[in-house]
């Protein structure tokens, strides 16, 4: 009996990753080298920026010196303000109120910051909603590592086998299954590129389905 969601941030209640991705599509392009999209949604959705560095890619595909400091901040100036006029992506508020009728916990499982996070759910104006936040500050290994999702189902109280996960990305789906809990891939328009093999129902937005007739095709 499912009890508990459990939920990334990134790219699944809000699409913070495509403005990321288009930033460094156009400071690549204003290089000449095309952003390579698939070591990204690999090494660095639902994980860590920490695996790809901009600036040692760039200087191996053009030979010239990039200063990383330099990148990082023009990118962030460019998804900054993409970012703050966007909302909740499609569906995500009707899970959630599902959830809440159905008298079910919720958390979040991300491997970004708390601030970040916690930022971004007060201007979805969902600071209240979930019972627990587990961040890459609460445990010692971020996704693909398990540690985030089993730190949310202890703050909850629950075990693996009466939660669900709603992720994005190969990395997540790969701690979920880790974690030994069920996980329905929810892509975005840039994991949808991806393989999402491991996850137990992919959907293409969480409008598809209710959460009703989610928890009943996964447990029948």
């Amino acid at each position: 009996m499912i009890k508990a969601l459990l939920f990334d941030f990134d790219g699944l209640i809000m699409d913070t990753e495509t403005p990321q991705v288009r930033a460094w599509e156009m400071i690549f392009a204003e290089q000449g080298v095309k952003f390579p999209l698939d070591i990204w949604v690999n090494d660095v959705v639902g994980s860590t920026s920490a695996n790809f560095n901009p600036a040692d890619y760039l200087s191996s595909a053009t030979g010239r010196t990039y200063n990383l400091e330099v990148l990082l901040e023009q990118a962030r100036s460019n998804e900054q303000e993409a970012r703050s006029k966007q909302g909740a992506l499609p569906g995500v508020l009707n899970i959630i109120a599902d959830a809440k009728r159905l008298h079910l916990q919720l958390a979040i499982a991300s491997s970004s910051p708390h601030r970040w996070v916690e930022g971004y759910l007060k201007q979805l104006d969902l600071t209240t909603t979930f019972d627990a936040i587990v961040c890459r500050e609460d445990v010692q290994s971020v996704k693909p590592a398990p540690d985030i999702f089993l730190t949310a189902l202890s703050a909850l109280g629950v075990k693996a086998g009466e939660a669900l996960i709603f992720e994005d990305s190969p990395n997540g789906i790969l701690a979920a299954n880790r974690a030994g809990v069920r996980v329905v891939a929810v892509p975005n328009l840039i994991t949808k590129h991806a393989s999402l093999a491991g996850a137990d129902m992919v959907l293409g937005s969480l409008v598809e389905l209710t959460l009703e007739e989610i928890i009943d095709k996964l447990e029948h």
